[in-house]
């Protein structure tokens, strides 16, 4: 993936990883479209990073994923990276009442919306970039996330499928694979004392000059190399 003037698509990027690797593609000279769910966190973005285009989508609800394609193919037709970031994150055990709900926006929104886009936005014959955002829990799951943990482990079987199946085409295919970080990802305060999406969005952009298509930081490199021997190691120290 070329790192300069490119046209950007990130889902959920007013904030977290999103607005992180927002700031940072502006920062090389590539025009950069977020969308989100709210207005307000938009707006947000748009008073921190001035030159950035911004889409208000509900990615949990099929029309709207249509409508923002829609969109993009008449008001920016030349988009070449779609970056299907977005993604919730609940706390929970399958004793909660609520579990079945929770459960299911988490699958529309962490599975099937960026099914969705990818299959939308690869008919745009100027894209030629797909970076989906996995997670180090795709390898090692955290039982008191079951669910998004699932979702992960899905994306990451569907990118690799996806690579594959996109090898003799124009497009490429980049997984990105987050270790826990400092956002408010799965609620405020929780994952405070974990690393800087500041730390994290640098080790990407070395190994995206580097050309690599795996790109891991932290704790997540060792878990994507985990054989099952370590994993079950991982497993044991995650979940006590």
């Amino acid at each position: 993936m070329k790192l300069i003037k490119n046209k950007i698509l990130i889902t959920g990027g007013a904030t977290g990883i999103g607005f992180g690797l927002a700031e940072r593609f502006i920062q090389e000279n590539n025009t950069v479209i977020i969308c989100g769910r709210r207005a307000s966190a938009l707006k947000e973005a748009e008073e921190k990073l001035p030159s950035v285009i911004t889409k208000v989508c509900d990615l949990a609800v099929e029309a709207d994923r249509i409508e923002l394609y829609n969109w993009i193919a008449e008001h920016h037709g030349d988009l070449n990276v779609l970056v299907n970031n977005a993604g919730i994150q609940n706390w929970m055990s399958i004793d909660d009442r609520d579990f079945f709900e929770k459960a299911d926006a988490e699958i529309t929104t962490n599975i099937l919306a960026p099914l969705h886009l990818s299959k939308l936005f690869s008919q745009l014959n100027s894209l030629d970039t797909i970076i989906n955002v996995t997670s180090g829990l795709a390898f090692v799951p955290l039982a008191t996330v079951p669910v998004y943990c699932g979702t992960k482990a899905f994306m990451r079987s569907f990118t690799l499928s996806l690579r594959h199946s996109l090898r003799a085409s124009s497009i490429e295919v980049i997984e990105m694979i987050p270790p826990a970080l400092n956002t408010d990802l799965g609620g405020k305060g929780i994952h405070n004392e974990y690393p800087s999406v500041g730390d994290f969005v640098e080790s990407i952009f070395e190994q995206l000059k580097e050309g690599k298509t795996e790109l891991t930081f932290g704790t997540s490199t060792d878990r994507a190399k985990a054989n099952h021997e370590t994993i079950a190691a991982y497993f044991n120290r995650m979940n006590p």
